[in-house]
């Protein structure tokens, strides 16, 4: 069933909605999940959640690209999953590696957190991320969006981990200049 159909069922109410949505979009869900949980108990329930979510997002939200839109909800929902999961400790998965390395290019003083500046922020990181080169591109949202592991990047793109390795710690910098340039320090 075509996107436009299944956010059509939402919008009528219609449960088949949910069914429809976990047939097409059930495994790309459950790997943004998984990828941040490292859990399946905590994926599934994620991806529930998710379902849950975007039943009660529309009405009114209308997405134009429901994958998208689904992503986002998963990985939000996933993410507060993991902090609620390690409030206290630091566990194991991409989570922890991929936050650490992003660390040093945004600034973690109470500034960031204001409305305005986050949207800002997103807009230059959003902008930076378009004007990569497509490789580039795409490594960087696998591991920063995605939180796919760089073994999972080195198999999807046939790279070496030193290259994989290389290219992200390039596009961090890139970004972390681009950042301080930007009066994110």
């Amino acid at each position: 069933m075509d996107d436009k159909r299944i956010v059509e069922l939402y919008f009528e109410r219609n449960e088949r909605a949910i069914n429809e949505t976990a047939s097409k979009y059930g495994n790309y869900c459950y790997s943004i999940a998984y990828n941040i949980l490292y859990n399946n108990e905590d994926a599934e329930e994620s991806v529930n959640d998710t379902y849950a979510d975007a039943w009660n997002s529309m009405p009114p939200h209308c997405p134009s690209v429901l994958s998208t839109f689904l992503g986002k909800i998963t990985r939000r929902i996933s993410i507060d999953r993991w902090r609620k999961n390690h409030a206290e400790k630091r566990g194991g998965g991409e989570m922890p590696l991929v936050l650490e390395e992003l660390q040093e290019c945004v600034a973690s003083d109470n500034r960031v957190e204001l409305e305005l500046e986050k949207r800002r922020l997103t807009d230059i990181i959003n902008a930076f991320v378009l004007s990569l080169p497509k490789t580039e591109q795409k490594v960087f949202l696998c591991r920063y969006w995605y939180m796919d592991s760089v073994d999972s990047i080195c198999k999807q793109f046939g790279f070496s981990e030193s290259k994989v390795r290389s290219m992200l710690y390039r596009t961090r910098e890139k970004l972390r200049m681009l950042l301080r340039g930007e009066g994110f320090d």
